[in-house]
């Protein structure tokens, strides 16, 4: 039986949300369900396998990051196409044939993003396509962020970015491109991947043909120190890994001379000692270990 559709999640002590993502995808024979256990601290694996024995269960006994976690899903994948999705989303109404539509539809397209909505309160949007980032903010916003959905995000576009929580690609733009860059082990990793794919020659687009819906961040929390290391850290190594000349130099001023420093004054003046001390920490290990 040829698989057509390998839809990969990555799983980290999160059972109760890989559950309710399983429960709401539609099954057929031409596709395959791999949930990457990314170290939790029960064998989460063994009890989605228990539970849902047409589902390919994989258990890492080292935390891979959110990279790593999907790399392992996608070496173990038989689709044509690869459908990576966070585990703390959910389907509702599973469209995903016209994502594929959308992806045949040249061959210059390599990933297909759908539109992404919050779970919560009016369910408004959370991604309709990016914005480029600022070659020296490093920032930039998702289209259509926070507002409702009253249909006006309805036509198809390219966009310069994927979004992680949702993202179908080919095979052979994978097999081209190179596996997700695991050296961030947290946050800005399909960004960069996002990169990795535009200079390979190939397109990214927003489809909202299909739509998921996003419970956001319930594993490492908005405003967690992790968050906070990862970001600071991660923002600077994107810059390392994709700007060049002088417009590293004031990307690298910029983010740590004026953000960094700001937001250590700010946190220690609010005692949040933990948040200045991951702001710090993120600075030390990109400037000594990166």
């Amino acid at each position: 039986m040829n698989i057509e559709v390998s839809i990969i999640t990555v799983n980290y002590n999160g059972y109760k949300d890989t559950c309710e993502l399983i429960d709401s995808i539609t099954f057929n024979d031409n596709m395959e369900v791999i949930v990457v256990d990314n170290a939790s601290q029960q064998d989460e694996a063994s009890l989605i396998a228990k539970q849902y024995p047409h589902v390919k269960a994989i258990r890492s006994n080292k935390n891979l990051g959110f990279a790593g976690g999907n790399n392992l899903g996608i070496k173990a994948a038989k689709g044509k196409y690869l459908f990576l999705i966070n585990n703390d989303t959910i389907f509702n109404g599973f469209h995903v044939e016209a994502l594929i539509n959308r992806l045949e539809s040249s061959s210059n397209i390599g990933i297909i993003c759908p539109k992404i909505r919050f779970t919560w309160g009016n369910k408004i949007i959370q991604y309709a396509g990016y914005t480029h980032l600022s070659t020296i903010t490093v920032r930039n916003r998702a289209i259509g962020f926070g507002e409702e959905d009253k249909g006006q995000y309805n036509t198809a576009h390219p966009t310069p970015y994927a979004h992680g929580a949702a993202m179908l690609i080919k095979r052979e733009a994978i097999t081209k491109v190179g596996l997700m860059p695991e050296c961030y082990f947290l946050y800005y990793e399909e960004l960069d991947w996002s990169m990795m794919f535009t200079r390979a020659g190939y397109e990214i687009w927003y489809d909202p043909a299909c739509t998921i819906y996003h419970k956001e961040s319930q594993s490492t929390g908005l405003n967690s120190p992790l968050r906070t290391y990862y970001i600071t850290r991660n923002r600077l190594l994107l810059v390392k890994r994709n700007w060049h000349g002088l417009n590293r130099c004031i990307a690298y001023i910029y983010i740590i001379g004026i953000v960094a420093f700001r937001d250590i004054l700010y946190h220690s003046l609010k005692g949040n000692r933990r948040q200045a001390q991951a702001t710090l920490k993120g600075l030390k290990d990109f400037i000594f270990k990166l």
